[in-house]
């Protein structure tokens, strides 16, 4: 099969409840990499693969790390895809690479299945880089009225700056996207007025 990013080139922005289902499996298939000792970091719609069914597939783990090796704090290494890339991957001595940095590009690969753009993209890698860390996402529901409150509280818990904030765990991400997919109250449920 394609690509999600071909698909993306292809199609545009996917319907709400067709990005969240795509994603909840994403995240499930991480949630298996993460109990497995693994981090991908290098999260993006160019490396999940979609099969003949349209079930998607994580690939390319090129930059993968095990968890109990995974880059500490002091690394002088920026490695994986600007548009994607959490915060604490793209700046050099901040924190330890987690799950939550994993959890951090699905909420990447979320935002741009609801808007059809990823949520930082500047005129240079560099640009880029400098919006993922010090800059806020531009809302979902700004770009595209039609997505569900609820979903778009999901993708921004995953774009949080501080990994502390996001979802401690993909397992945790995919419980929120089941939910909101039967129609359930979400962890992060914005207040009503």
């Amino acid at each position: 099969g394609e690509s999600l990013a071909a698909l993306l080139n292809r199609e545009g922005p996917q319907a709400p409840r067709r990005a969240a289902a795509l994603l909840r499996t994403i995240a499930e298939a991480l949630d298996y990499a993460h109990r497995l000792g693994v981090l991908h970091l290098d999260l993006k719609p160019g490396n999940v693969l979609l099969d003949e069914r349209g079930e998607p597939m994580v690939a390319d783990f090129g930059l993968a790390r095990r968890l109990d090796e995974s880059l500490a704090a002091d690394s002088d290494e920026v490695s994986g895809t600007p548009s994607y890339m959490a915060p604490e991957q793209a700046t050099l001595k901040t924190r330890r690479l987690t799950p939550a940095t994993d959890v951090y590009g699905l909420g990447a690969i979320l935002y741009e299945l609801l808007t059809g753009r990823p949520p930082f993209l500047g005129a240079t890698p560099q640009e880029t880089l400098r919006r993922v860390a010090q800059a806020a996402p531009e809302r979902p529901r700004a770009l595209r009225a039609d997505i569900p409150p609820d979903l778009e509280a999901i993708c921004l818990k995953c774009l949080e700056k501080d990994a502390d904030q996001r979802y401690p765990s993909a397992r945790a991400l995919e419980h929120d996207l089941a939910a909101f997919l039967d129609g359930r109250p979400v962890s992060v449920r914005p207040l009503s007025v």
